[in-house]
């Protein structure tokens, strides 16, 4: 999950500034999120700092803040129908963009319609939402959920989940995601 998540983070052109600048705090080198080895312990112990470094990942502040430490993790393949019933975070701004149901088709619909949440700009979903429709393929999604079948959330990728809401004909057959499995899930502040 780490290594997808950081993977996510310098491909984004809103977290990829401030992740190249906790790169050179920890002194993590480019190679070891761009082109990880799960198999290193060094490099999964350099990844492990950088995400605590960046989103204080093993503090369990933040992001993570009650976010479990007994979550498994497996790679699944999701409909459209069940990308499109993904939720986002429960964040102020994912919640009012998505008019309180945290559903990207409703997200997609403030967006349509021109509203702006905390004066923030549309443009990277729509431009998102372009990039989809000429065909540019996206990182997979990271998804939580406290069992198989609870409602899923997406940890990680809000900004192509909105695009993918703006734009749900482009969305193949299925859409792999990692998922993050743990009954304590519930603690987490944003689930």
């Amino acid at each position: 999950m780490i290594a997808v998540f950081l993977r996510a983070e310098i491909a984004s052109q809103r977290h990829s500034g401030e992740l190249r600048d906790a790169m050179r705090r920890t002194a993590v080198g480019a190679d070891v999120v761009e082109r990880p080895d799960i198999s290193d312990a060094d490099q999964n112990a350099a990844r492990r700092a950088l995400l605590t470094a960046r989103r204080d990942y093993a503090t369990r502040r933040g992001l993570f803040d009650g976010f479990p430490t007994d979550v498994t993790w497996t790679r699944v393949g999701l409909t459209p129908r069940e990308v499109l019933g993904v939720r986002y975070i429960d964040y102020d701004y994912w919640v009012d963009l998505s008019a309180g149901s945290r559903f990207p088709t409703d997200a997609a619909a403030t967006i349509r319609a021109g509203r702006t949440i905390f004066g923030e700009s549309n443009q990277g979903f729509l431009d998102a939402a372009a990039a989809l429709r000429q065909g540019e393929t996206f990182p997979e999604l990271i998804l939580v959920a406290a069992d198989i079948d609870a409602r899923l959330v997406v940890l990680e990728g809000n900004l192509r989940l909105t695009a993918y809401g703006l734009v749900p004909d482009t969305l193949p057959p299925e859409t792999t995601a990692l998922l993050g499995v743990s009954p304590r899930m519930v603690e987490w502040d944003l689930y």
